[in-house]
């Protein structure tokens, strides 16, 4: 450390607490002082206090002896900036003047961006919560992580303090329940504290939270950590004011504090009722993008002038680029604005190294990561016009320090990065290393300082229960015992992310592997040699998947294992197939995206809107452009929906020569896999184009079944009198029933009688048949469904149960779907007027309506029969030409089934403004009479 560091950290390190005191009898820090402390010549401590006074870095009283005070310090104290030209008096007088002029007046609220517009509601409230009398009202202070409820707790203090409510000296404790949430019985010891002997390890009798804070503020971060008995005992607490500790009975104790919680969390579903009842006053504090964009530009440039006054430099930074910042936000808000900030402004400072001038932060040398932010703003343009009001070309920030709010701040480092940076960049010089090498190994520093200390602030995204969403319990139970027993035989910990990509990777094997389909690996056997570690762990994980799912593990899954291993056990990240979503809609491709960010981690995967009303020829270029920027040597996978999205890659490829594969129908969980295969398994361009372009989604997986995987594709047999005709169209109607039960592919071939017997032996070779329909049996060992059975009640459950006998996927679907088949099939040849398939519904409705009103369930053939008589009925209304009932109708309109008749057609077809006449609803009480054989 230089000299006149020393001596600042000297000044920073003298108490500071009763500053008010030293001014009014006159103290304050002296160069004698620190020569002596120190042991350093008074001269040179002068000249370094005159240096660091220039600086601005500290405030000194003219006079005999001189003396001086940190500025940070006395601006805190004060609440207040001081301008450059405030930082020398001629007595401590003149400096106390700016106690009573800031403290008395102003509210520590008043410098809090947004106080009096969006968060003018909640500072209220917070008021409100302190003043109540006699000790206040309990806080609840709700919002997403990054928003501020910490800097908001602490204002509520130091507002108690302001209004005289609390003491100058009152404790302010802030604990993270979160730290932990793990262990219960070490949560509560903390908060209330322990008697000796209370559990296991508690030699001594210990202080609580709650002791530590009485006459103050306890605020409890992540409030929705607390176990049940936890809350109970802070709402006991709220209510009596008393507690007990860990291993005491009896609740005498007293502490009168005022108890603030946070949380992420919806309040009701995350906290006991009884406990959200007993808090009068919740706090909810809006998102970044929820603030209007005045604050969001404020808040910018508060948090850039931090940074530049910490650099002691200027900053310039472009537009767009402060658009990039704002925008990329969309989960970490305020905290991750910041850390943003911090890393542009690293990297503008270390790009300055050879010049005195200001730093330039310019959207085009931002990360890849950032600058999508800008990309956020696609199709909201007012939102962007309204952000461009408050932004200059290119705006400059001094380097003046922002409002501080808070001494502390868990979103600021404990080093000062550029320090770090100097200091290291100085001794490579001094080595004779070349400007470009440093630069190198200065960008290694700011990655491991700043991706270490900001790992922490980030979404929990790898909670059990959002992994819950996209994998099966079973899978996931097994993935955190192999977890386990990995970190135990390594003696480490494995990366975060490996239980969601484990149990992705053990969900996509399982599924290729019960579906029968074949399973496709890349060459990667040499990956043996150069991870011997990883390959062992794979070889005992084989073991374990077999023996738990009864499913023989191939050796080349073993070297995939291998990778997915190696890769979670490493914390650098190498080259890898890009990853570009491109859809039509404003945010359709940016939300799929940002999914498959929060889930797997940044990776090397961007995404581009695609608004209607925007050219081809424009987005054509954009993606270009982005492709050009994304790919690291290895490609690009464009995963798009539809259009002419799907002809792009080859275009792209031949402007820029980077290999494109397209892939279309993109959906969340491809993105997912496509991310997961680059990121995590590190596969190239074709090999993970290959393993995708059939890819249908996680589902399927039946954790019961025992059989193993083959190699044959699925399909079912048709068999008709000659094959064609009849049955090409009962192929055409199964495969529209399949494609509604099941995602995987079945396909249906037809035969003619004749042909069967001969036929069937050879299809077998090479098709897994999965049932015959038709009509005649060929009396072989398939399945056989007469063609009359498909079209009975339990017809379709017939072909689900035969289909779910080989493990494959049966989604959830709308059910009679072999009745609406039939009837929209046979309408569309009767009807002239009305579209058959929006017909349907409504007859389907009106069968349900007409079952419920009698009381009974109609077989499929009788269904169909009727509804393609309705179906011709509602049409002859349109038309208006009416069919007449010539028989007597006196008794048939005073039957129960009559009137079921008429209020089924007054339920179902008055809404549509069409209604039966008598003489058709006559003809459907035939139908229903002679063929259902129903009484009157």
């Amino acid at each position: 450390m230089k000299r006149i560091e020393r001596i600042y950290h000297y000044m920073q390190q003298q108490n500071h607490d009763n500053l008010k005191q030293q001014l009014e009898q006159n103290q304050g820090i002296t160069a004698t002082e620190i020569s002596e402390a120190l042991s350093i010549l008074r001269n040179n401590v002068s000249m370094e206090l005159n240096e660091l006074h220039r600086q601005g870095k500290i405030i000194k009283i003219t006079g005999r002896p001189v003396r001086y005070f940190d500025r940070q310090s006395i601006e805190a104290k004060i609440e207040n900036l001081l301008e450059d030209d405030e930082l020398e008096y001629d007595n401590c007088q003149a400096l106390l003047e700016k106690f009573s002029e800031n403290t008395v007046t102003r509210s520590p609220f008043d410098d809090l961006i947004g106080s009096d517009a969006s968060l003018r509601t909640q500072v209220e409230q917070a008021k409100a919560a302190v003043l109540y009398p006699p000790n206040g009202l309990h806080t609840l202070i709700v919002g997403q992580t990054g928003v501020g409820k910490t800097l908001f707790a602490n204002l509520m203090y130091r507002y108690s303090q302001h209004a005289e409510r609390l003491s100058a000296d009152s404790p302010f404790i802030i604990f993270n329940c979160a730290d932990y949430y793990n262990n219960p019985q070490l949560l509560m010891s903390h908060i209330f504290g322990h008697m000796k002997g209370a559990f296991t390890g508690a030699e001594n009798e210990k202080e609580g939270l709650v002791e530590k804070a009485n006459g103050g503020i306890l605020f409890l971060d992540e409030i929705h950590r607390l176990p049940p008995e936890g809350q109970e005992m802070i709402f006991y607490l709220m209510d009596t004011g008393t507690f007990n500790k860990l291993g005491e009975t009896d609740r005498r104790r007293k502490s009168n504090v005022l108890i603030i919680g946070a949380t992420t969390e919806d309040p009701e579903s995350s906290l006991l009722r009884t406990f959200v009842r007993r808090i009068p006053i919740v706090i909810s504090l809006p998102s970044l993008e929820e603030r209007s964009p005045k604050e969001r530009v404020d808040l910018l440039k508060n948090l850039l002038s931090n940074e530049a006054h910490r650099i002691s430099k200027p900053l310039r930074i472009e537009d767009e680029a402060a658009k990039a910042l704002i925008g990329n936000t969309t989960f970490g808000n305020i905290g991750q604005l910041k850390s943003n900030i911090q890393l542009v402004c690293a990297q503008g400072f270390l790009n300055s190294f050879d010049t005195n001038e200001e730093i330039l932060i310019e959207f085009k040398k931002l990360p890849m990561n950032i600058k999508d932010g800008f990309f956020h703003f696609s199709g909201r343009r007012k939102e962007l016009q309204e952000i461009s009001k408050y932004l200059d070309p290119y705006t400059v920030i001094m380097p003046e320090r922002g409002k501080q709010l808070i001494n502390s701040d868990e979103y600021e480092p404990d080093f000062n990065l550029y320090k770090i940076m100097e200091d290291k960049a100085s001794i490579l010089m001094d080595q004779g290393v070349e400007n470009e090498d440093i630069k190198k190994f200065i960008t290694m520093d700011i990655d491991v300082h700043l991706n270490s200390f900001y790992a922490k602030f980030k979404n929990t995204i790898h909670d059990r229960e959002n992994i819950l969403k996209i994998v099966n319990e079973d899978i996931l139970n097994f993935t955190e015992d192999i977890q386990v027993k990995i970190e135990r035989q390594l003696g480490k910990k494995l990366n975060e992310r490996f239980l969601l990509a484990f149990s992705l990777h053990l969900t996509s094997f399982l599924k290729r592997a019960r579906s029968n389909k074949p399973l496709k690996y890349t060459n990667i056997e040499n990956v043996v040699n150069d991870k011997p570690e990883s390959y062992a762990i794979a070889l005992e994980m084989k073991k374990e998947i077999e023996s738990e799912f009864h499913i023989r593990v191939p050796n080349m899954e073993v070297l995939y294992l291998t990778l997915l291993i190696s890769s979670l056990l490493k914390d650098q990240e190498e080259n890898r197939v890009a990853i570009l979503v491109a859809t039509h809609g404003n945010s359709t491709a940016s939300s799929i995206v940002n999914v498959a960010k929060k889930l797997l981690g940044e990776g090397l995967v961007d995404s581009i809107d695609m608004p209607l009303d925007l050219s081809p020829k424009v987005v054509l270029d954009k993606i270009t452009q982005r492709a050009r920027e994304l790919d690291m040597g290895r490609g690009v996978l464009l995963l798009v929906d539809m259009g002419s999205l799907t002809s792009f890659g080859s275009v792209i490829t031949e402007r820029t020569g980077i290999p494109v594969r397209t892939i279309d129908m993109v959906s969340t969980a491809t993105v997912i896999e496509a991310v997961r295969k680059s990121n995590i398994l590190d596969m190239d361009l074709d090999s993970i184009y290959d393993s995708l372009k059939d890819f249908r989604g996680y589902g399927g997986y039946d954790s019961e079944s025992s059989t193993l995987a083959g190699d044959k594709a699925h399909a079912i047999v048709t068999i008709c009198a000659t094959g064609e005709g009849t049955a090409e169209k009962l192929q055409a109607f199964i495969q529209r029933i399949l494609d509604t039960i099941t995602t995987d592919n079945i396909k249906v071939i037809p035969l003619g009688v004749h042909e069967a017997a001969g036929k069937i032996d050879q299809l077998q070779e090479e098709y897994d048949i999965l049932m015959i329909v038709g009509i005649h049996d060929p009396k072989v060992q398939i399945p056989f469904i007469p063609i009359e059975r498909l079209f009975a009640q339990d017809g379709e459950e017939q072909i689900i149960q035969l289909v779910r006998q080989r493990d494959i996927f049966i989604k959830k679907s709308e059910t009679n779907w072999i009745a609406r088949e039939v009837i929209e099939d046979s309408l569309s040849e009767f009807l002239t007027y009305l579209n058959p398939k929006k017909i349907v519904p409504v007859l389907l409705k009106f069968a349900a309506s007409l079952e419920k009103e009698l009381n009974m369930t109609m077989e499929n053939t009788q269904k169909i029969n009727l509804l393609i008589h309705v179906g011709c009925a509602i049409e002859r209304m349109v038309v208006k030409d009416s069919l007449i009932y010539h028989d007597s109708s006196e008794s048939i309109v005073q039957t129960p089934i009559f009137k079921a008749i008429e209020q089924t057609n007054r339920d179902c077809l008055s809404p549509m403004k069409l209604m039966l006449t008598t003489d058709e609803q006559l003809y459907i009480y035939d139908i229903l009479t002679k063929t259902h054989q129903l009484t009157t």
